[in-house]
């Protein structure tokens, strides 16, 4: 039995003022003004929000059940410069969706510009929002079936977009070691690897 949502509120019971572009480059940046139902009645004050317009996204793990490994990706990402040793960053293949609701083909065509690989097994795990505080990025996550036996690492990605990709094939064990010491700390990175964690046994019954 599914339970009952302990969300009260709908999209009703926001009041937003037509939305207000501030910014169009890499990333857009809109002003939303809303007014929104209080827990304890009546209506807010008028708040306004900065909202980073990023558009959806794709995040896939390659794993290979007869070996048991996965394959991650290496990239710098300047954000995390303020916080890490390292911006070079090990995460799994992603994209932007531009756009597009097809997901499967977006994780296809990521996979092989970022990693070289043909995919076409998919499981969907789950969507998330990334930061609803401060951005409408949704995430799609997937899990993809991949014979790694014969796959070495190597560098990949697009030059137009400024991108140096290098691939690497770690067993699940070796990636969850690495996630419990914290190598891995990106949001989509550590949710696909937990993911993977709680359903590894039934993935392994579904492809081996």
């Amino acid at each position: 039995m599914v339970n009952k949502s302990l969300v009260q509120f709908t999209h009703k019971d926001v009041n937003i003022k037509p939305i207000k572009n501030l910014y169009k480059g890499f990333f857009q940046v809109n002003l939303y003004e809303f007014e929104h139902a209080l827990f304890a009645g009546g209506t807010s004050q008028l708040i306004s929000r900065e909202i980073l317009e990023r558009g959806d996204a794709i995040a896939v793990l390659p794993y290979d059940p007869v070996s048991d490994s996965i394959l991650l990706i290496e990239q710098i990402r300047i954000g995390a410069i303020k916080s890490k040793h390292s911006p070079w960053l090990l995460e799994c293949i992603a994209g932007m969706t531009d756009g597009s609701t097809d997901y499967e083909s977006v994780v296809k065509k990521e996979a092989y510009e970022e990693a070289g690989l043909e995919l076409t097994e998919l499981e969907f795990m789950l969507s998330y929002l990334s930061s609803p505080g401060g951005t409408t990025e949704r995430l799609y996550l997937y899990l993809a079936r991949a014979d790694l036996s014969q796959v070495k690492s190597g560098v990949y990605g697009l030059e137009s977009e400024g991108e140096d990709i290098k691939t690497h094939v770690l067993s699940v064990d070796d990636a969850l070691m690495r996630l419990n010491n914290g190598e891995m700390d990106n949001a989509a990175t550590v949710i696909c690897m937990q993911w993977l964690a709680l359903n590894r046994e039934k993935m392994k019954g579904k492809w081996a």
